[in-house]
């Protein structure tokens, strides 16, 4: 299959996302009775405001913020949840992981492994481990659950998660009032940025009960009107009327797809003629060999660590939005020199660096046990997938951008 033709963006200069949902209130500088004085307070009063929504750095790159959560008051719940976890969940999410030796496309494997119901026995492992995981992740800098493309070498893991999620909206064209479907939302941190950088309202769908609850709290204590469902992806239909939406957009949660041909005739379904379709999500780039040993040891390492059950590629996905009606407008790697490496190193590293203090208070039994074996999971593979990132194997962040034409 033909590789997509990549229609770049227009370079935005000294982009404001304040401007993409501007704050209310009268412009009164037409107004020739108001005296300088009060002019010059309107001024500050006005960068005041803007001050409290985005952080500049050397006037390099600008991020809203405004919706980020406080970093202590996650972590503090995050670990407060790992500790009262019990040992049944902790095995349930140990074992969880057999999943991820197997693969979508080897269907005979599945149903050998875990008999003809194998999509349900995926799906309760999916739910155990995203029960465990989203907490583990929300210790660090990763709350959001992916490691970004890297967007701009001088921000952090978080801020570049910031930018990457401000390039999918400006992407998708969304504006207040639209609405937009979000698959595998987590715990509704993305959505909520999504929805105070642009004013657009976004509906979640995530397989674990937990995150969904937790994006509802989060969404509705900033008074936005998101909405979150429990759902796995691989339930269709989806509980959506015809033509209902006006953008999609997901983040790594593809690699769950058991079938990603009949979810995008699934989205295709759902979203409004004119609408766009943007995935950033993980495959296996061309110079993969699966006849090569040290590809084939690097990807039985990497897959649980990610936690992919498939093992897509941009071909195969492209085939599947054209498949399903969809004109891919764009395919591409956004990271800069095409390698996201350096954030996968940075989060290794912090994941690491507090294993060690973990296993030191598990040992003199100031933390339950189970926080070793967890970490121990969770950091395991991380160089492995820092050398197939290098090597240019695999990605998790490659973008495609579609279409659903005007006239169907």
């Amino acid at each position: 299959m033909a590789t997509a033709t990549v229609i770049p963006r227009t370079p935005q200069t000294n982009h404001d996302p304040t401007k993409a949902f501007a704050l209310g209130g009268r412009n009164d500088s037409s107004d020739s009775s108001r005296t300088s004085d009060i002019s010059a307070e309107k001024v500050k009063i006005k960068e005041q405001r803007k001050s409290l929504i985005k952080e500049r750095y050397a006037s390099d790159y600008a991020v809203d913020r405004s919706a980020s959560p406080n970093r202590i008051k996650t972590f503090l719940k995050a670990f407060k949840h790992i500790r009262d976890l019990t040992p049944q969940q902790v095995d349930d999410f140990m074992a969880s992981y057999e999943i991820y030796n197997l693969d979508w496309a080897d269907r005979d494997a599945m149903i050998a492994a875990f008999g003809p119901d194998y999509q349900q026995h995926v799906g309760q492992c999916l739910a155990a481990y995203y029960s465990v995981i989203n907490h583990l992740c929300s210790l660090g800098d990763v709350e959001k659950m992916y490691i970004p493309p890297l967007m701009n070498k001088k921000a952090s893991v978080r801020d570049n998660q910031l930018l990457c999620e401000e390039s999918i909206a400006t992407e998708i064209g969304l504006k207040p009032g639209m609405r937009v479907l979000d698959l595998g939302c987590g715990r509704g941190r993305v959505a909520a940025h999504m929805t105070s950088f642009s004013g657009a309202r976004v509906t979640g769908i995530n397989i674990d009960a937990n995150q969904v609850a937790q994006a509802r709290e989060f969404n509705e204590k900033l008074n936005f009107g998101n909405e979150f469902i429990v759902r796995d992806q691989n339930d269709l239909p989806l509980p959506f009327a015809d033509e209902s939406f006006d953008a999609f957009y997901e983040i790594q949660a593809l690699s769950l797809c058991k079938d990603p041909s009949t979810l995008f005739k699934e989205i295709y379904r759902i979203l409004k003629p004119g609408s766009k379709f943007l995935l950033v999500d993980w495959v296996s780039l061309p110079a993969y060999d699966p006849e090569n040993p040290l590809h084939t040891s690097l990807m039985r390492r990497v897959k649980p660590l990610i936690g992919a059950v498939g093992t897509p590629t941009p071909a195969s996905f492209e085939k599947s939005l054209h498949d399903a009606g969809f004109v891919v407008t764009r395919s591409d790697n956004p990271s800069i020199d095409g390698l996201q490496a350096g954030l996968i190193d940075k989060v290794d590293i912090y994941f690491r660096s507090v294993r060690r203090l973990i296993n030191c208070l598990a040992k003199v039994h100031a933390l339950p046990q189970h926080f070793k074996t967890l970490f121990d999971r969770l950091c395991l593979d991380g160089q492995a997938f820092v050398e197939m990132d290098n090597m240019r194997l695999i990605t998790t962040t490659y973008r495609i951008v579609a279409e659903k034409p005007l006239e169907t």
